[in-house]
Parts: structure tokens; C-alpha cells; sequence
């Protein structure tokens, strides 16, 4: 009975504790990915549920502008989800009342990505976007998914996983940043991850290279190109 206690705890937990915010759109990397400022800090954040077209690919260039039409140097509204192994706020983002990751979607400048959510109503704005024949899908050939894509362009392809969305629900971690400042305090490279590039706590990353405590992330770091 306990364990069956903490188990619906741990499945309660993670949702109520998952963080709602404004912020102002900085920057836009491609066509799911965005820089927010939020109280004097940078966040990364990557768009949930979807996955955009390579910049080097077929309409990444597309794609990109489409978003950033829709959110650059606008107040968002951001509904995080999860953390990601490398340090990225996974999240809906919400614009003048819309969801941006949906837009995208519908617009036909992303694929609904459904390895990681059963929301039907992404596989449904994706069905209304190929039988409209909007953005990538107007192409004559079948276009190919970023996923296959990036198997095989491994060379164009960003030098991390881009899509690494076995993620962490963000109540894994503390939101608030609590007092945690070491290597030591840390118990994976999630974690690090998430109190450097979320919380700021420079003391992780102590030659400066972007990677948190060697230790826990030497098998994470990207191989120089």
C-alpha cells in the first residue's frame, strides 16, 4: 500500500509543479527553438511536440522565418513541460492567445512529433496541413522527416542531439534554484545542466566551456569540429 501511495504521488507531482511564465522572445534559432529573457536571464527553449526542418534542409529556412514572424521580440506566454539532457527548457509556447508549436504545425513548417505525446490534436492540424498543401508539404516529393534526415546528413546535422527529448519533467529539479552550488551536490548531468544554464550557478563550469562538472558530463561533451 505505501508503495502504491508514492507511486500516485510521483504521478501528481510532476504536472502541478511543472512552471507557467512570461517572458520576451530574443532570438529564434530555427523553427522550433527559441532564446526567451526571463528576469535577466537567457533560457533556451525548445518546442514541444513538434520537430521543424534542419536550417540546411528543405524549407528549414522557411520554417524558421514563419516563427519568427510569430514570436521575435514578443511577450510569450511559456508552459514548460520538461528539461532536456542538454540544458533546454522544453515547452508550449502561447502568443496573442494561440499556441506558436501548434501554428507551426498547421502552417505546415513542422511535423507534429509524436514520438513523445498522444495529443491527437497535433496529428490532426498535421492531417489539415497535407491536404492543404501548405509549406512543405506543397512539394511535389514526400519530404523527409528532420528525424531521418539527420541520420542521413550526419555532417550538417547540429553536433548535439537536437530532438534529445527523453526528458525530465522540470519538478525533477528545483524551480525555484535552491541553494545547490557544487559538482558534488549534483546526482546526474541533467541536474548540473539544469542549475547551470537555468539557475546560472557558474561554479559548475569552472573552465568556462559550456559543459557542467566533467565528471558527470565528459561522455555528453560535443566532439570538436
Amino acid at each position: 500500500m505505501r508503495l502504491l501511495l508514492l507511486l500516485l504521488a510521483s504521478v501528481t507531482l510532476y504536472p502541478a509543479c511543472a512552471e507557467e511564465f512570461n517572458a520576451r522572445v530574443i532570438a529564434v534559432m530555427d523553427g522550433d527553438t527559441i532564446m526567451v529573457l526571463r528576469d535577466g536571464k537567457r533560457v533556451k527553449v525548445r518546442l514541444a511536440n513538434i520537430d521543424a526542418p534542419e536550417k540546411a534542409q528543405e524549407y528549414g529556412t522557411e520554417s524558421r522565418q514563419t516563427l519568427l514572424n510569430l514570436v521575435q521580440k514578443k511577450q510569450v506566454h511559456v508552459n514548460s513541460q520538461a528539461m532536456d539532457s542538454y540544458g533546454r527548457m522544453v515547452a508550449e509556447i502561447s502568443v496573442d492567445g494561440r499556441s506558436a508549436n501548434a501554428e507551426q504545425v498547421r502552417r505546415g513548417m513542422a511535423w507534429e512529433y509524436s514520438h513523445y505525446h498522444s495529443n491527437k490534436h497535433y496529428l490532426a492540424l498535421q492531417s489539415e496541413a497535407q491536404q492543404a498543401r501548405r509549406g512543405l508539404w506543397a512539394q511535389a516529393v514526400s519530404p523527409m522527416p528532420p528525424e531521418q534526415w539527420r541520420k542521413e546528413h550526419p555532417a550538417a546535422a547540429p553536433a548535439s542531439p537536437k530532438h534529445a527529448q527523453s526528458t525530465k519533467p522540470v519538478s525533477a529539479h528545483d524551480p525555484a534554484c535552491g541553494n545547490k552550488r557544487y559538482c558534488s551536490q549534483m546526482s546526474s548531468c541533467d541536474e548540473a545542466n539544469f542549475y547551470l544554464h537555468q539557475c546560472g550557478v557558474k561554479s559548475l563550469d569552472g573552465n568556462a566551456d559550456g559543459v557542467p562538472c566533467d565528471d558527470l558530463c565528459e561522455s555528453k561533451r560535443r566532439p570538436l569540429r
